[in-house]
């Protein structure tokens, strides 16, 4: 089969490689579609500070068809789709072995592109949007990068909630995009702290979810009301910087969290329960999922390349 390794020098390569055999608590899959995130940034940064000449397969979300289970797996049988946010390292190749406990079951109107685009960045949406901070009817909350993959699942589910929306964005062309997700405000990143409080009366937001980190972290706290909640999620200008707790105090008893993903998968139900939501809305109309790109297989270097940059909008897939 094909797979793509990270090698040596940090290239993204396609190599052919034997199929995996899956374990006792593990299905086969044939992927059929690779979701690119973060993650496989972060992935390849870390293994190349440990050891630069180690080789890893990449990828850790997909979407395909099990073709061989486990001994000890009786919830997947052969045949049915399913999609993977986690479980499935290796998930840039043709074949790739997932956990069970892992992996959610796909329903027939939702087809396979559309499930990968709402597997890692839609459960990341869910959770930040009903338990980091939950958003309550009327809430005004400001989510950066609003036009990104997260940002513009987020947008819909804060939405969804009831919630008013005030979204950040970097160019026009985001703009458009984060309007049409439902934010009810589109920001440029100056001075966004001040128009967020002129917005809200001055009270400020109830919260601010924040992937881009440094260069957005004085500004998100200024931006809440009191006993509002900072929810750092990501750092695409590089990582928050030291807090000194007592400004949370001086500044309104204010809450910060940097919450992950695998704290709100940690099991079967509660993923199913996000996926399931997800699945839902996006049948009924309510979420709109965005393809930002696809490429083959053989070019997942690029499409790391472009989600890093941080040029692109929606999800972006390879396809197999």
């Amino acid at each position: 089969m094909r797979a793509i390794v990270v090698d040596g020098s940090g290239a993204f390569v396609l190599t052919e490689t034997e199929r995996p055999t899956p374990g006792p608590d593990q299905v086969l899959v044939e992927v059929t579609v690779s979701g690119v995130n973060f993650m496989d940034a972060h992935q390849y940064r870390r293994a190349q500070a440990v050891d630069s000449a180690a080789l890893f397969r990449a990828g850790v979300e997909g979407v395909g068809v099990v073709v061989a289970v486990g001994e000890q797996v009786t919830d997947l049988t052969l045949g049915q789709r399913v999609g993977w946010l986690s479980g499935g390292q290796g998930s840039f190749a043709d074949y790739v072995a997932v956990q069970s406990g892992t992996a959610v079951p796909i329903p027939d109107e939702i087809d396979d592109e559309t499930a990968a685009a709402l597997l890692m960045q839609g459960v990341t949406a869910h959770y930040l949007a009903t338990d980091t901070y939950p958003v309550q009817v009327g809430d005004p909350v400001l989510v950066h990068a609003a036009a990104g993959g997260v940002g513009r699942l987020l947008t819909q589910v804060a939405k969804i909630r009831g919630g008013v929306v005030i979204g950040t964005v970097s160019t026009p062309e985001k703009a458009a995009v984060a309007r049409e997700a439902g934010a009810d405000h589109v920001l440029g990143y100056d001075a966004f702290a001040e128009v967020a409080r002129r917005l809200t009366d001055d009270r400020g937001v109830a919260a601010v979810y924040d992937s881009i980190g440094a260069a957005t972290f004085d500004g998100s706290l200024s931006a809440l009301r009191v006993r509002g909640s900072l929810v750092v999620y990501g750092g695409a200008s590089g990582p928050a910087p030291v807090l000194d707790l007592t400004r949370l105090s001086m500044s309104g008893s204010l809450s910060v969290t940097a919450p992950m993903v695998a704290s709100y998968t940690r099991t079967p139900k509660e993923i199913r329960r996000r996926a399931g939501d997800l699945f839902a809305w996006t049948g009924d109309g309510r979420l709109d999922v965005s393809i930002g790109g696809r490429y083959p297989l053989a070019q997942a270097g690029d499409a790391i390349a472009a989600l890093t940059s941080r040029t692109s909008t929606g999800k972006l897939l390879l396809t197999h």
